[in-house]
């Protein structure tokens, strides 16, 4: 059987390590071994951040929601209920975006979630 040399792959690897963790300070980026750890955490958060996200912008849209709704003189709970039973079906990221750039239609929809309330 032949011998096999492997610099090739390891350093290929190794390469590929280091630019993930480019960056990174101090040794977290120039030894192999730290830099492994510190990438295997950074994409660890990352892939959680990227589901954390969708909660904080959810959250974000309520708040607006809420602020735009209080406005009016309704609450959020007050509106949300009065949008479902007055049979709205509208989702709350697009209820954030018409309250920031449609205060018009959005009043018309608080006006329809009071007469349901």
């Amino acid at each position: 059987m032949p011998r096999v040399k492997r610099g090739v792959t390891t350093r290929q690897r190794h390469k590929s390590i280091q630019a993930l963790t480019k960056g990174h300070r101090a040794t977290r980026h120039k030894l192999v071994k730290r830099a492994k750890e510190s990438m295997v955490k950074a994409l660890s958060y990352s892939y959680a951040h990227r589901r954390e996200r969708k909660g904080d912008m959810r959250q974000l849209w309520i708040t607006r929601v809420s602020a735009a709704s209080r406005a009016e003189g309704i609450t959020y709970g007050q509106f949300i209920n009065g949008l479902k039973k007055a049979g709205v079906e509208i989702n709350r990221k697009v209820l954030a975006d018409m309250a920031v750039k449609e205060p018009g239609v959005f009043a018309e929809l608080a006006t329809i979630a009071k007469k349901q309330s």
